[in-house]
């Protein structure tokens, strides 16, 4: 086995892990007085920081030196991706039965849920566009333009988590602070690591 072989499989069992709880708690009624609102909460956060973890590959990779990082990067992002898309399918068949007409009156009117549905539409381009047969059809450089929008799901998210807690914010706060930190490094490093050597000269 190859150093490091064992990451990969770990990771993608830690993703799939609280989906897992999730859905052994639900079937056997452990969700509460509200169980909708208790999955929409727990999928919601996952996503969130399933996201975060993600985009910290990169500075981490940059900082590091060490390719590993961007290995678990695509298993992260797509965890991210279907715990977002399972939290806005809870909301919207689970939660309004749905009914387009209460579905679309919530988009129009409640700028949270709007926002939380633009970070998942923009997020699925991004899945789809995982593949390495995606990759080549694009083009590396496209297809790099192309997922920096994981950052604008980023920012969205945070968005969204802040206007639904409306009141404490301190968590919310921490996760925007952690992705601007994310952003801020990979805007520095990456500066750093395209800079020309020095001239002896």
């Amino acid at each position: 086995m190859r150093p490091g072989a064992w990451l990969q499989p770990a990771v993608l069992t830690g993703t799939l892990l609280p989906f897992g709880v999730l859905a052994y708690r639900a079937a056997g009624g452990h969700l509460g007085a509200n169980p909708v609102a208790t999955a929409l909460n727990q999928l919601g956060l996952l996503a969130l920081v399933l996201l975060l973890a993600s985009l910290a590959c990169t500075p981490l990779k940059l900082v590091t030196g060490m390719k590993w990082p961007l290995k678990l990067r695509k298993t992260l992002g797509l965890a991210a991706f279907f715990a977002a898309l399972a939290h806005l399918l809870v909301y919207a068949v689970l939660d309004q039965g749905l009914s387009w007409r209460t579905l679309a009156k919530d988009v129009l009117s409640r700028p949270f849920i709007a926002v939380g549905v633009s970070a998942v539409l923009i997020m699925t381009p991004l899945a789809v566009t995982s593949t390495k047969r995606a990759l080549q059809r694009l083009g590396p450089r496209r297809w790099q333009k192309l997922h920096r929008l994981a950052y604008v799901a980023g920012v969205l998210g945070v968005v969204h988590y802040v206007l639904r807690v409306k009141a404490d914010v301190r968590q919310p706060a921490l996760y925007g602070a952690l992705l601007a930190a994310s952003f801020a490094a990979r805007l520095a490093l990456g500066r750093t690591a395209r800079k020309p050597p020095p001239s002896d000269a």
